[in-house]
């Protein structure tokens, strides 16, 4: 025999219910700051055991414009001025756990360093404009005046401007 179902009736059987999909990955500042360092760090580290440089920097590029992307907005402040400086650590890390000696160590953090300029320039770029993109944008500290000048200019009204005119003397 062959049953048939009405169709507003349904099974007692279902598939998995779908799970409501969060809008994207969101990194905090420090987070961003972290996975930075840490793919440098293994793409650094990798490079120097397979001897193919290349493979750092590309990893850094790819990883810098990965970060600035996935960073919350209130951690892309911190975040512009990271890209060097994990790249730097990241070297330091990687040359004192694979040189044989100190000096070979100071050696290879300079090379490295000086064979990836254009790519840690293209690198920090890449992140500057992704966070000026996203919205963000350096404040100016405002500079605090002593307690006394302060107060000096609060007693005394402004001036509006005057272009100077010479007087004629007679």
């Amino acid at each position: 025999m062959t049953q048939t179902r009405a169709p507003s009736r349904s099974t007692g059987t279902q598939g998995p219910s779908p799970r409501p999909r969060s809008g994207s990955i969101t990194l905090t500042g420090r987070g961003a700051v972290v996975a930075l360092f840490a793919a440098c760090f293994l793409g650094l580290l990798i490079a120097a055991w397979t001897g193919w440089g290349l493979l750092a920097d590309v990893v850094f590029v790819m990883t810098s414009g990965l970060v600035a992307c996935y960073t919350r907005a209130s951690g892309l402040r911190g975040l512009v001025v990271c890209p060097p400086l994990a790249f730097f650590t990241g070297s330091v890390l990687a040359q004192v756990l694979t040189a044989p000696d100190g000096f070979s160590a100071a050696e290879g953090i300079l090379v490295t360093l000086g064979s990836s300029a254009p790519w840690l320039f293209t690198g920090t770029v890449l992140t500057v404009a992704i966070a000026l993109g996203r919205g963000y944008r350096p404040r100016m500290p405002a500079r605090s005046l002593p307690g006394h000048l302060r107060a000096a200019g609060a007693l005394r009204p402004l001036r509006p401007f005057r272009p100077f005119r010479p007087t004629r003397r007679r």
